[in-house]
């Protein structure tokens, strides 16, 4: 795939990315985010699928994973949808698109009052992973992002794909907590 940050700018879209191959220019970038903890707490994973849609109709796409050995499920779906964001280095209109109602509803909805509040839920308690919706917000604001829930382990082709990668990315995660408990 070529550099997602190629990808991003529909500005600078039309720069080769390298001297053979010119770069068609993009018009969306969809990120399928997910997330997957081995336990709740426990070693979790998170997956995002990038699929930049190019004006002349062609896709690429990039997939990212990563894995934290002590995380909680929310907390890997938060990062899916930070990194998959996080990795488009140019301003563009992005489409997130996960199975998790905690981040719809957490970006779409609760934020506002949450900030207007302090940090502080409707229970006036502080508000768990704070720093994670801090980090989605802030790598959400140069870009024109919309949120789309999808129903998950209901056949949406990208959902299971994002879905078996992240479960695989906790899987290591597992492993290398089972590797140093060894020592």
């Amino acid at each position: 795939m070529t550099d997602l940050a190629d990808l991003a700018d529909p500005a600078d879209a039309t720069k080769p990315a390298d001297a053979t191959k010119p770069v068609a220019p993009v018009e969306a970038v969809t990120v399928f985010c997910d997330g997957s903890c081995l336990g709740n707490p426990g070693p979790g994973g998170w997956a995002a699928l990038l699929v930049a849609h190019k004006k002349d109709g062609s896709k690429t796409e990039k997939m990212i994973t990563g894995n934290m050995a002590h995380t909680t499920n929310n907390q890997m779906e938060l990062t899916a949808a930070i990194e998959g964001v996080k990795a488009l280095t140019r301003t563009c209109k992005i489409l997130v698109v996960t199975d998790s109602t905690y981040v719809i509803k957490g970006i779409t909805e609760w934020r506002f009052n949450w900030v207007k509040r302090g940090w502080k839920n409707s229970a006036n308690k502080p508000v768990d992973n704070r720093l994670f919706w801090e980090a989605l917000i802030t790598a959400c604001s140069p870009h024109a992002v919309s949120w789309k829930w999808v129903k998950g382990h209901a056949g949406h082709v990208e959902n299971e794909r994002v879905d078996v990668a992240a479960q695989a990315a906790a899987q290591v995660a597992a492993q290398a907590v089972r590797n140093r408990s060894r020592v």
